[in-house]
């Protein structure tokens, strides 16, 4: 049986990366490669070169069945302001159209590629095309409809909004080239149904699928990950993971921390509004910044928490640090907000509140009714391995692959997949 060969083309994919978008795409590649496929990566450099501040990240050895190439360009800066302001690959299209003409893929998935290539770079190649939407960039000049970098977006302001994010407005965006982009592509997929109603909701002309984000399979008759050894704090308390932006809502949930008393709250993470979240903590002991931490001291202290608090502003497209939690079985409060209220819905794991008063009743809960938390935690686990691991949620997108290829007359490619190279 062959297997089928894959394109991935993204701007960050790891090392080069920042967000959870990159780690995702890595994910989705290993997940095929495991399945005995082929994967080329096509991401960029000059953008996370740009942006990145301090030393440059690790070499990362990737895993067998995975090719990536990552481009870079002597006038890295200057590459990233003409594929901005251009909508298309001025600098790297020569390299991006010969990987993707030589490799003859059977499918090229688009991710984010607003800085690797613009719409410009969607007719490119052959082959089955998806586009996977990490990101709001479709319908958003910002990619996060986060309106003036102050709330979220609930009508076009995006002149007056880019310049707020001192960006230069992209000129691509005031003629048809997105549309006619977009035609090029077979299927797009949204990662909940929050972020699909958006995209309809701000004017995007086509269908969407829903493919949740996944992360990796437990071991084999694992069973729900108890809190075992000695917790890493030493008072009870709630987590944040994440970045530290205004987006992620922590403004009104620091202060319940000031008449909260009978638990501390942790935040783990980093990022340009540390110095101002620190300000309004700075008279509360029990509030604690760790700063950036490693994925095994993330689990070792979700573990130990009673609850991962999610108190995005923002309207995400999906929410792995919900599933992260989850995947602990540690029960979430979230806002309800964006795609969040459907993640814990989805499986009782968990809590949403509107209001600081609405979550100050919620820690109540969550520390002082034991036998509740644990109905919540094990439904949060429940609602993991049923719904957001791996092996939940390839079949879907096989299955998705195989009605796209169906309509496009692209029967070699049904046949592999009856063959069983979607195992």
């Amino acid at each position: 049986m062959t297997p089928l060969r894959f394109a991935y083309v993204t701007t960050f994919y790891p090392p080069h990366n920042f967000g959870g978008d990159g780690i995702g795409v890595q994910r989705w590649a290993r997940a095929l490669a495991r399945r005995g496929h082929h994967v080329t990566v096509i991401c960029d450099t000059d953008v996370y070169d740009l942006l990145r501040s301090g030393a440059g990240p690790a070499t990362v050895t990737e895993e067998e069945g995975i090719t990536v190439h990552r481009l870079r360009s002597s006038i890295g800066p200057l590459s990233v302001l003409l594929t901005h302001q251009m909508g298309r690959p001025v600098v790297n299209s020569a390299a991006i159209r010969r990987i993707l003409d030589e490799g003859h893929f059977d499918v090229i998935n688009f991710h984010n590629v607003s800085a690797i290539g613009g719409p410009g770079v969607l007719e490119m190649g052959r082959g089955i095309k998806l586009y996977t939407a990490w990101e709001h960039w479709l319908v958003c000049p910002t990619h996060v409809l986060w309106r003036h970098n102050r709330e979220v977006c609930t009508g076009r302001e995006c002149l007056q909004c880019v310049l707020h994010y001192h960006r230069p407005p992209q000129l691509w965006r005031h003629t048809g080239v997105l549309e006619r982009s977009l035609r090029h592509i077979d299927s797009f997929i949204a990662l909940s149904e929050f972020s699909r109603q958006k995209h309809r909701e701000f004017g995007f002309p086509h269908d969407m699928e829903v493919l949740p984000g996944f992360l990796p399979d437990p071991a084999p008759g694992a069973m729900r990950p108890m809190a075992g050894g000695t917790s890493p704090h030493e008072r009870p308390y709630f987590l944040f993971v994440g970045r530290l932006e205004r987006i992620k809502g922590l403004d009104d949930v620091i202060p319940v921390f000031a008449r909260y008393l009978e638990a501390d709250l942790i935040i783990a993470g980093d990022g340009t509004d540390r110095q101002r979240l620190e300000m309004i903590a700075a008279r509360n002991p029990r509030v604690r910044f760790l700063g950036t931490i490693s994925q095994p001291d993330v689990g070792r202290y979700n573990a130990h928490a009673i609850a991962s608090l999610v108190p995005t502003a923002g309207f995400e497209t999906f929410g792995f640090v919900v599933i992260e939690a989850f995947r602990r079985g540690t029960p979430v409060i979230a806002r309800r907000i964006g795609p969040l209220p459907e993640l814990v819905d989805a499986c009782g794991g968990g809590e949403t509140f509107r209001s600081p008063d609405e979550l100050e009743a919620t820690l109540r809960r969550m520390q002082h009714e034991p036998g509740y938390r644990e109905r919540l935690a094990a439904a949060a686990y429940r609602g993991f391995t049923d719904r957001w691991t791996e092996s939940a949620v390839m079949p879907l997108f096989f299955r998705l692959l195989k009605r796209v290829a169906q309509d496009r007359g692209a029967m070699e490619i049904v046949r592999a997949l009856d063959a069983g190279r979607a195992a």
